[in-house]
Formats: C-alpha cells, sequence, structure tokens
C-alpha cells in the first residue's frame, strides 16, 4: 500500500508523546497525570474515529481538560481586599514561607532539643512583637471563630452586654446576634440603633455579666445623630470588656484616621481584642486575639481552641507578613496616585501603539473587606469599552475591572507594577469590534 493511502488512525499520536508535551505535563502536575490521561484516550478516540486530525489531538486534550483552581487574577477593580477575590494578597516572603512550610517542618519541634515545642511559636512571637500593649495573644482560622471562642470560654450560660447598633450582619446571610447565640450566651442587647450610652451598660451589668462587647462596624457607616462610648470609658465598668475591631489594624495608620487599631484599643483598656489575619494586616485567613495573660491563657485551653486551631501554612505565612510589613495590602493602601497615573498613561500609550484606543480617567479606590467604611483612595483607572469585561475575566489570566457608565474601568491600585505587560497582552488578547 502506497505512502498516500495509508490508514490516518496511524498517524494518531501515541500515548507516552502527548504526555511529555510541556503544556500536558504543566497540567498533570495541577491537575494529576491520570486525569491527564483519561482526556488523552479520549482525543485519541476521537481522531480514530475521524472526528478531528490527528495533529489536532494535543489541542483537543487541552480543551477537554479544565482549567487549574483557584486560577490567579489581576484585581483591577479598585478594591483593595476584595473578598471575591480572596481578600488579601500575600506578600512574596509570605508566599516562599508558604511553600518551604508545605513539606516537614518544625512547626512544633525545637530542632535544637528534640522535643515538642510551642506550636506556631514564630507567629505568635511576631505578632507579640508587632503590638507589645498585648500580654499575651493566640491565633485561630479565622476572625468569626476568634469572637466564638472568646464568647464560649468567657460567657457560656452567662450574658453579653452589646449596642444595638453593633449587632451587625458579616456578610453571606451571616449574623452576629446568630453567631454569639450559637455559643450558649445570651445578648443583653442595649441602647438604640444610632445612640447607645454608658448608663445604657452599666444598668445592664449584673452577676450574670461574662463580658461588655464592643463591634466596630466595619463594613457600614451610621452618621447624623449618632453616639457610642468608646473603650476607655467601657474599661472603668468593672467587667472585662472584649473588642471586635474587625480589619486587622495592628498599629495606627495614617491613612485610616478612623480605623480603630490592636494597639490603641488595649491601651485604652480593652481586655481582649480579636481581629482577621487577612484584611488590613495583608496575611492570611487567620483570627486574631490579642489581650491580658489570664484571659488569653483561658481561651488557649478551652477544647474549643483545638477545633479552631491553624495549619502550618496559615502559621508559615502568617509569621512571614509580621515580618515584612511591605505587603500588597499596605502597598496599595499607600500607591501614590501621581505614579498610578504615570503607570495607566503607559499602559494608554502602548495599546494605542497597537491599534486600541483606551482613556485615562480619575477613578476612587476603596478597602473592602469589612474595613475602612466611607474611605477613598484617589485613584486612576483605564477606561474601555463595556464589551471588554466578559472577555478580561475568562482570558489568560483573568482580569477583573469593574463597569460604570457604559465603560469598563481597569484601577491599577492593586495591579502589581510587573504585571503591566500581562495587563496589556490581555487586553489585546480580546477581538476587536467589527
Amino acid at each position: 500500500m502506497g505512502e498516500g493511502r495509508a490508514d490516518p488512525r496511524r498517524r494518531v499520536p501515541r500515548t507516552d508523546v502527548l504526555l511529555a508535551d510541556p503544556l500536558l505535563a504543566a497540567a498533570a502536575v495541577t491537575l494529576g497525570r491520570d486525569r491527564v490521561k483519561a482526556a488523552v484516550r479520549q482525543a485519541q478516540e476521537r481522531a480514530r474515529r475521524g472526528e478531528i486530525n490527528p495533529d489536532e489531538v494535543r489541542d483537543a486534550v487541552l480543551a477537554a481538560l479544565p482549567p487549574a483552581t483557584p486560577r490567579a487574577v489581576l484585581n483591577a477593580t479598585g478594591v483593595l481586599l476584595h473578598t471575591n477575590l480572596g481578600r488579601a494578597a500575600l506578600s512574596e516572603a509570605a508566599v516562599a514561607a508558604v511553600v518551604a512550610a508545605a513539606g516537614h517542618t518544625d512547626v512544633e519541634l525545637d530542632l535544637g532539643t528534640g522535643r515538642r515545642a510551642r506550636r506556631g511559636r514564630d507567629a505568635l512571637d511576631a505578632l507579640a512583637a508587632a503590638v507589645p500593649q498585648a500580654e499575651a495573644v493566640h491565633v485561630v482560622n479565622n476572625g468569626a471563630a476568634a469572637l466564638v471562642l472568646a464568647a464560649t470560654a468567657l460567657a457560656a450560660d452567662a450574658e453579653i452586654v452589646v449596642s444595638r447598633g453593633e449587632l451587625v450582619e458579616i456578610g453571606d446571610g451571616f449574623r452576629l446576634p446568630d453567631l454569639l447565640a450559637s455559643t450558649g450566651a445570651r445578648l443583653r442587647e442595649v441602647g438604640t440603633t444610632n445612640r447607645t450610652a454608658l448608663a445604657d451598660y452599666a444598668a445592664a451589668i449584673g452577676p450574670r455579666t461574662g463580658f461588655v462587647l464592643k463591634v466596630h462596624p466595619s463594613n457600614f457607616r451610621v452618621t447624623g445623630f449618632t453616639s457610642s462610648v468608646p473603650v476607655r470609658r467601657l474599661a472603668g465598668l468593672g467587667v472585662p470588656v472584649v473588642v471586635d475591631i474587625g480589619s486587622g489594624l495592628l498599629a495606627p495608620d495614617p491613612a485610616l484616621p478612623d480605623e480603630p487599631d490592636a494597639a490603641s484599643t488595649l491601651r485604652a483598656g480593652a481586655s481582649l481584642v480579636t481581629a482577621s489575619g487577612d484584611k488590613l494586616l495583608g496575611g492570611p485567613q487567620a483570627g486574631l486575639l490579642l489581650g491580658g495573660a489570664g484571659l488569653v491563657e483561658r481561651l488557649r485551653r478551652h477544647p474549643l481552641a483545638r477545633a479552631l486551631r491553624v495549619d502550618k501554612l496559615t502559621l508559615a505565612a502568617l509569621a512571614a507578613t509580621l515580618g515584612d510589613p511591605a505587603t500588597p495590602t499596605r502597598s496599595a493602601l499607600h500607591a501614590d496616585p501621581a505614579a498610578l497615573r504615570a503607570r495607566t498613561e503607559r499602559l494608554r500609550d502602548a495599546l494605542a501603539g497597537e491599534g486600541r484606543k483606551a482613556e485615562v480617567v480619575p477613578s476612587v479606590a476603596v478597602v473592602g473587606g469589612g474595613g475602612a467604611p466611607g474611605v477613598e483612595l484617589d485613584s486612576w483607572a483605564l477606561s474601555l469599552p463595556e464589551r471588554y469585561a466578559a472577555a478580561l475575566r475568562v482570558g489568560d489570566p483573568p482580569v477583573l475591572g469593574r463597569v460604570a457608565g457604559g465603560r469598563l474601568l481597569l484601577d491599577l491600585r492593586c495591579v502589581p507594577q510587573h504585571a503591566d505587560e500581562r495587563l496589556r497582552a490581555a487586553v489585546l488578547a480580546v477581538p476587536e469590534d467589527d
């Protein structure tokens, strides 16, 4: 039989050849070799049936494989801590620490003595050093867990005195009153939605009081005819004062003058402060507990603390974050608007050189993620036709912007400068309008 009449099925690539392809080999690392091999066999069968050409087998395999999840995205929304995008982006130091901790580590071992050591001591020591006002610290797996542990250990079968104006919903339908009631504590609500006085708290305190709770309304603002009681005055009531500052700011930040921080709150007399690690701190998801030594030890030894324990990857990322304050979150928060404008103009000019028209417009960025409500950060954005939004969202890499006034705005405040070229390429990959 002549060469031109040879069975085309013989040209179907062998399995070992396909699995050695760099793109498929990379997919096998993230998706698993068995999954990729199954897709290879399916594509080979399609080629043998004549549905696709033999030289299309590799592309058919790639098309059949799901994208690796989660996918890294470029956050051009102008929201620093976007909950749907995982809140804080980790610093390079934190990422390196997570990679190092992915194998066997000394998370609970003293290498010098060979004996068991305090779990997560590096992260705990770094947190204590960052907030010296705290006599002791502890870490659990998220901010809500920190508050649940405090309520369970200090007020199960007792009362928590809290202002009605601070009974917040924290997102996804979860409400603070339900969260606290689940611990067995009874809420003693005082004051009104907009005004609560010291006398309201004092009248509610009695022998059944476990503690007074003060919650920072970190995802909304109430303005107008309002009043609340500062921590320093609550501290004089003679019962423990637990303060949930929410956003994880450890020390005052001039960019956020109205945002409570752990150090100032403890100085004001709080017995215990709870906060999140993946917000303004710029670290991994974690619940931070800082306060008096006796109180923190009581929480640490409670049986629930074991169920809320953080893993070694979180501890590694938290220690690295605390040791390197130059996090992506902090960089975005303090980004110079003039520098952002210059970057955006360079991106516009680069696109114009490829025949793509875009505009540079003023933008307003926000903290988001349940932090610093009402704070607006002057910024700049690249303005494109709205049709780019969907295409960029499903591109490689996915790019998330925000749509306003019929235009897609790409705010570079949260986009690392080294990613500007990737952003340019992503925009150019969107087909031009016919």
